[in-house]
């Protein structure tokens, strides 16, 4: 088993590049990982849901901490 850690902004603003995000980098970490969950498809939970079950999550370490 890995050790997880925090994702950098750095990290999530490659990732969002990737998506072809376009004018992200100047919001905030919490804002960023939302855009980021919805561009995806997904919901944008980060922080929002205690317990969540939801697996795998890329955010699961820092949101469910």
């Amino acid at each position: 088993m890995t050790a997880q850690k925090k994702i950098t902004k750095k990290a999530l603003l490659e990732k969002a590049s990737g998506l072809g995000m376009k004018g992200v980098q100047n919001l905030k970490k919490i804002n960023l990982i939302h855009a980021i969950q919805t561009t995806e498809g997904n919901s944008p939970c980060f922080l929002q849901i205690k317990n969540c079950a939801v697996e795998p999550c890329l955010y699961r370490f820092e949101c469910q901490r």
